[in-house]
């Protein structure tokens, strides 16, 4: 008799997980002696820095750093942040109409490393502008966009306040003038492809997890979720509003994601974190909340069991063990309007953009003596484990626990096989806590997938990296064909 035993497919090979090269020295890794919760270096802009700043954010082993006030006319900053407490200037740019920014969108075209800001040339004209930041030491403004509508002074209405950059297109949330998507496959001639508004919301913020999206308000409180599996082709999936305990609908002033959860800091009342959770996203549930008591929330980002908030008047560390019960554990407090602190491995970077002392509108604040040697944890990932029916344009995205050094997402960090074992090739983006896979070309139709995220390959802002493997399979089909082999 004649025994026929099925093959297991030969998978591509791939890089190995840590196969990629950081160019800069990488956010903090050492031990420090300075005082918890007083500040141990002060990070400055350019000869025209108007003091008005924002968040900061780590690529390529760089600290970038934007310095622009809402009027326009400003600059980024690239600094060794090897030491926290002793950061050097690596080199710094800057604009006449670059205005300030609450996000730092990066995505590579034709080898070339491009940062989304906003844009501003006068009342009615502004709108988003590109920096070719591949050189840290000569960063250039490459070109810009306008949008529809712009208009300023109003702070939130009808200008650009964020961006997020997925593949060949860049999402630009514009308070009530709605979210813009624009072509970005030719940096040079950027192009708007869509204009996506719903009625009363200020467009603060877009984050996209692999097929899903979330549309976050600039100071109001409806919150929207969309399927976007399919981007020319959007799906509501849900919308809220964010609430107390009790049920009231409170706003919040800007929203991030960690993992399963989305972050908003709580508007007046006393500040403090909304957590819900979006696992579900057909079906998000109000995880926890806390008060500060005195503050209003201003920027909110999560750093393993601890959210990071600018309370306007100060800056809070919280304990998030547990999403019911968050409580209060660290403050720091500088002079000006706090909305922003931002951790980066055993330091928080605060930033005030306005009425703070003069040379003192960023400084650096250690949260733990002992230097970050944890690596990253993957909380979320789309599309969902065992998924059917998954658009064939769909990317595939990661939601970490903390924030992540861009590099590290590659081919040998981040895989995607067809069930046949045939690599799918694509480019890797990300944002803050984010990291999505986006296939060059369309998957094929009916056809089980299979993503690996290794052990030991995307590492965190100070270079630790993942510690568990992960993998999971999805189908742009009804079924779910083959097994994932044990090893690759």
């Amino acid at each position: 008799m004649l025994l026929l035993l099925a093959c297991a497919p030969a998978f591509d090979p791939m890089p190995a997980p840590d196969g990629f090269t950081v160019h800069g020295p990488g956010g903090p890794q050492v031990d420090l002696s300075q005082p918890i919760d007083a500040p141990c270096a002060v990070l400055t802009g350019g000869p025209e820095d108007a003091e008005h700043h924002n968040l900061v954010g780590v690529h390529d082993g760089w600290l970038w750093m934007p310095w622009a006030p809402e009027s326009g006319g400003g600059g980024i900053t690239a600094f060794d942040f090897h030491d926290p407490c002793d950061p050097v200037k690596a080199g710094e740019a800057w604009s006449p109409i670059m205005r300030e920014s609450h996000t730092l969108g990066i995505g590579v075209v034709d080898g070339r490393t491009l940062l989304a800001v906003d844009m501003h040339r006068d009342a009615t004209h502004g709108g988003i502008g590109f920096w070719d930041i591949t050189d840290p030491a000569a960063p250039t403004w490459r070109s810009e966009l306008e949008l529809p509508g712009y208009f300023y002074p109003d702070a939130y209405f009808r200008v650009a306040l964020s961006t997020f950059w997925l593949g060949d297109r860049l999402y630009v949330a514009s308070g009530l003038s709605g979210i813009f998507t624009v072509d970005v496959s030719d940096p040079d001639a950027p192009e708007i492809i869509d204009q996506h508004q719903e009625t009363a919301f200020i467009a603060g913020r877009l984050q996209i997890v692999g097929d899903i999206a979330l549309g976050t308000s600039a100071g109001l409180s409806p919150t929207f979720i969309w399927d976007v599996g399919d981007p020319d082709n959007r799906q509501l999936l849900a919308r809220f509003d964010t609430q107390e305990a009790d049920g009231k609908i409170h706003p919040y002033y800007f929203a991030s994601v960690g993992g399963p959860w989305a972050l908003f800091a709580r508007k007046d009342g006393g500040g403090g974190p909304m957590v819900y959770d979006i696992s579900d996203p057909a079906a998000p549930v109000r995880a926890g909340s806390a008060v500060a008591g005195d503050g209003d929330g201003g920027y909110v980002y999560r750093h393993g069991d601890l959210l990071f908030q600018g309370e306007s008047n100060f800056g809070a560390r919280y304990d998030f063990t547990d999403p019911a019960a968050i409580t209060e554990v660290g403050r720091v407090d500088m002079a000006g309007d706090f909305d922003t602190l931002t951790p980066i491995g055993n330091v928080a970077v605060a930033s005030v953009d306005e009425k703070g002392d003069p040379g003192l509108a960023t400084q650096v604040f250690p949260w733990s003596q002992e230097a970050d040697r944890q690596g990253p944890s993957v909380g979320w990932h789309r599309t969902a484990a065992d998924q059917t029916g998954v658009a064939a344009t769909t990317a595939i995205g990661l939601s970490f626990d903390e924030n992540i050094e861009p590099v590290s997402a590659f081919s040998g960090s981040f895989r995607v096989w067809s069930a046949d074992g045939e690599a799918v090739p694509g480019r890797f983006y990300t944002q803050e806590t984010i990291v999505n896979f986006v296939p060059d070309a369309p998957l094929d139709a009916d056809q089980t997938y299979l993503v690996e995220i290794p052990a030991g390959g995307i590492t965190d802002v100070c270079g630790n990296p993942t510690g568990e493997a992960l993998r999971w399979r999805f189908s742009t089909g009804q079924e779910i064909d083959g097994d994932f082999p044990e090893r690759l």
